[in-house]
């Protein structure tokens, strides 16, 4: 078994976490945390700990300084960021600290699921040790290029769903399909698509814009939900 120690500030979300986790199969919930301390005591006193699910926003320190001090303990626990922290320089300092993987909330079961599921195919993979050629060199980075949503319907691309969900959060306003297509390089019947998808999903909100005459115009922004 995979042993996780979930880490949230908040109480009910490290609990709704820690039950997503325990509905995969090879991973064991070892512990939960809600500060910085707890966390990093967690690492030092629970038997063991493979993987870390590491929220950002934590009450006494950030997740990144957990992830230093870990470090500068000589703890090489595998981190995966859970958090709401979408800004660019979180992530990219996320990535240059080592963690594998970086989940942005709100999020459903199916993407904790698939992160979790390219965490344990890595596992497998840099199991056997030895040698690697570049196939299984390209075969341990892919593992943790699952798509985060394996819930795409049949003929839709996880890179180009992920291309118009980063244009909609990164926005500070609705936007049209047209304003997506020039953001994003797709045509605007693509972003018409994958715009109707996550309305359809919940993801993304529709409202109607009004001009002077004709049809109203369809704008989307990404759904805020706790």
């Amino acid at each position: 078994m995979i042993e996780v120690l979930v880490v949230d500030d908040d109480t009910r979300v490290a609990r709704v976490n820690a039950a997503y986790v325990e509905k995969v199969p090879g991973f064991h919930v070892a512990g939960e945390a809600h500060s910085a301390e707890e966390a990093l005591r967690g690492v030092e006193r629970l038997p063991r700990v493979d993987l870390i699910l590491l929220d950002h926003y934590l009450p006494d320190r950030t997740g990144l300084e957990v992830v230093q001090e870990m470090r500068r303990r000589g703890h090489q626990t595998d981190v995966i960021m859970v958090t709401a922290a979408r800004d660019v320089s979180t992530v990219q300092a996320a990535m240059r600290q080592g963690a594998l993987q970086y989940l942005v909330k709100p999020f459903a079961f199916a993407g904790l699921r698939a992160k979790l599921a390219a965490y344990a195919e890595l596992r497998r993979t840099l199991e056997g040790g030895g040698e690697a050629e570049q196939a299984e060199v390209d075969r341990i980075f892919g593992a943790l290029s699952a798509p985060s949503d394996p819930g795409l319907p049949k003929g839709h691309s996880p890179t180009t769903a992920e291309l118009v969900r980063q244009c909609l959060l990164r926005s500070d306003g609705p936007l049209s399909a047209q304003e997506i297509a020039e953001r994003t390089g797709v045509s605007r019947q693509t972003a018409q698509r994958y715009l109707k998808l996550l309305e359809r999903t919940g993801r993304a909100t529709l409202t109607l814009k009004y001009g002077d005459a004709g049809r109203p115009e369809h704008r989307y922004a990404w759904a805020t939900r706790t």
